[in-house]
């Protein structure tokens, strides 16, 4: 059984689809319903003991700073390429902590801390059953192994989150390969996730942890964040007045 030693958050992207909120705070430090959003993820993954957080900052990286005043033992760690690069430079800056870590976005709400457990047991990911059609990332398991995995999605599969678990030999492969990838062929638009899910799938044998839809929210765009807090509505012209 492997154990989770150091958690990795991405948090250096744009928030672009979340103006005009965005525009001066970066996403995972934005209030939802009185807690900012990277809050939550920072406090479950203290609820599950794992204290050695690493947060990639990019996009407004100064306002992170006021995330010490709370947490003074997470490790800021800068994103130089956020905004000419896809989130490969996330992970390709923070590339010395993957083995035996978690992967996750900051710009999520965590319900349920217990999906942010320690012990696992291979690499892989915290993905939801559907039955029904959706257009996000959608794995096909076989005998507990991912097989296949949609960019377009589908129906009747695993839906990939943004959290996921790497051991130690795995984190040493996806250094490697996300070395060889923003270093060498100098793809750096595409994901990071793109690097084990599609450059190279035949090197990995990830697995799925399943939960429920109520375990956490990924807020995708400005609209989303209205429905679960009101007090947006009307954001840009109260702030502007």
């Amino acid at each position: 059984m492997n154990q989770v030693e150091r958690a990795i958050i991405m948090a250096a992207g744009t928030g672009s689809r979340m103006h005009p909120v965005t525009l001066d705070t970066p996403k995972p430090m934005v209030e939802v319903n009185g807690k900012r959003m990277i809050d939550t993820v920072i406090d479950a993954l203290h609820q599950n003991d794992i204290y050695d957080i690493y947060v990639v900052v990019g996009y407004l990286k100064d306002k992170f700073n006021a995330l010490l005043e709370k947490y003074p033992d997470i490790h800021l760690i800068d994103n130089p390429y956020y905004d000419s690069c896809n989130n490969i430079a996330s992970l390709y800056v923070a590339r010395d902590y993957i083995c035996n870590a978690i992967i996750l976005d900051g710009d999520q709400i965590i319900y349920n801390p217990k999906i942010l457990f320690k012990e696992f047991d291979k690499s892989g990911y915290n993905s939801i059953y559907t039955e029904t059609k959706t257009d996000e990332w959608l794995q096909t398991v076989e005998n507990g192994i991912v097989t296949h995995c949609s960019r377009t999605g589908g129906e009747k599969g695993w839906q990939l989150y943004s959290i996921s678990r790497w051991n130690e030999k795995d984190g040493k492969k996806l250094k490697h390969h996300l070395e060889i990838e923003f270093e060498q062929k100098k793809n750096r638009q595409i994901y990071w996730d793109d690097v084990a899910m599609f450059c190279y799938p035949q090197e990995y044998q990830l697995g799925v942890y399943p939960m429920e839809k109520d375990d956490v929210i990924e807020i995708d765009n400005y609209d989303e964040l209205i429905q679960l807090d009101k007090k947006y509505v009307n954001y840009e012209a109260k702030n502007h007045e």
